[in-house]
Order: C-alpha cells, then structure tokens, then sequence
C-alpha cells in the first residue's frame, strides 16, 4: 500500500512539473497579447488559452494512462485512457476500475485533476484580471 502512494505521489510530482511547464510556456505569450481588449481580439487569446490548457490536461492523464497500462492495471490502451480522463475529471462513470491494490492511486489522480483544473481556472482568471483591471482602473479616474 505504501509503495502505491509513493508511485502516487511521483505520478502526481510528475503531472504538476507538466502543468507548471505548460503553463511557464504559455504566459509571456498570452503576457504579450495582453493590451488589445477589442471582442474578437479577447476571444482569440482565451481560445488558445483553452486549447493550450486542454492539451495540458489531456497530456496529464495519458501519463496516469500509461502508468495504468505500463503496469497492466487495465486490459488495454484505450481502457486506461478512458478510466484516467473520467478519473482525471472526477467524473467518476465507475463502469471501468482499477484491480483493489491499485484503488488507491485511482484516488489521488481524481485530486490531482481537481488541483489542476484550479490551477488553470486560476489562470484564466488571471488573464482576464490582467485584461480588464487596467480599464477599470482607468474609468475609476
């Protein structure tokens, strides 16, 4: 049990150096794109926000998907994918689970995805903040 919740806690090491990555990548581009706040201009920014975070996330749980794989939690390829995204997401279908000895780790990949999905609805609010503070502040004068 114990070495499980140490393969865990590597996996969830693992998956917040991904997103911390990502995330390092993804900000002096969307930093740069800041100052223009016109509509069209704005929604282009949080569409590559969006894709870029969703890739993000769908590169974390093909990690936790091939560990499953790797150390033959599920039958296939496909099964591990499948029960890391609804694990991931915490959507929680239950139609596909993990062997008992490996219940825990299933666990910790559902905190995982909670914490970094908040981490990217942090940084989301952060660029809109980051847009939309500057006028605010300017119509306050």
């Amino acid at each position: 049990m114990i070495s499980k919740l140490l393969t865990a806690w590597c996996l969830l090491a693992l998956t917040v150096t991904i997103h911390a990555a990502g995330m390092s990548a993804l900000l002096p581009r969307t930093v740069s794109a800041l100052p223009d706040t016109r509509f069209w201009s704005v929604t282009r920014l949080l569409i590559k926000v969006a894709w870029w975070l969703v890739l993000l996330h769908l590169a974390e749980i093909a990690v936790w998907a091939l560990f499953y794989w790797w150390q033959k939690c599920l039958p296939d390829v496909e099964s591990s994918f499948y029960f890391s995204a609804v694990t991931y997401t915490t959507l929680g279908y239950g139609d596909v689970v993990l062997p008992k000895e490996w219940r825990a780790i299933g666990s910790v990949e559902g905190l995982t995805g909670i914490l970094m999905c908040g981490l990217s609805t942090g940084f989301f609010f952060a660029v809109m903040s980051r847009l939309f503070l500057p006028r605010s502040a300017a119509e306050a004068k």
